[in-house]
């Protein structure tokens, strides 16, 4: 069994700056994907950036040059670090672990950016 616990979402204006955090635990295989998605109201949930175990990233153009991830995979966690938010940004933002044995989501963090 896998749990993913994500933190670090809440409010802030526009042009500032969020830290979220992811911790995996359980059966963690040490090749995987963990990465980070968000869905607002209405939308479609779609992916913000990836990482895998070795360290290549992968960012959906709206967050390139905005946001970065990265990852520890000694304590199995993923950060991403929100810079320069615009209230597109705003949405519930969930982990993910993608490793053989299946893929797991966390239990989402809201962000919400004000104009």
């Amino acid at each position: 069994q896998v749990q993913l616990v994500e933190s670090g979402g809440g409010l802030v204006q526009a042009g500032g700056s969020l830290r979220l955090s992811c911790t995996a635990s359980g059966s963690i295989f040490g090749s995987n994907v963990m990465g980070w998605y968000r869905q607002a109201p209405g939308k479609q949930r779609e992916l913000v950036a990836t990482i895998t175990s070795g360290g290549t990233t992968n960012y959906a153009d709206s967050v390139k040059g905005r946001f970065s991830i990265s990852r520890d995979n000694a304590k199995n966690t993923v950060y991403l670090q929100m810079n320069s938010l615009k209230p597109e940004d705003t949405a519930v933002y969930y982990c993910r672990l993608q490793q053989i044995i299946g893929n797991y989501w966390g239990q989402g963090t809201q962000v919400t950016v004000s104009s």
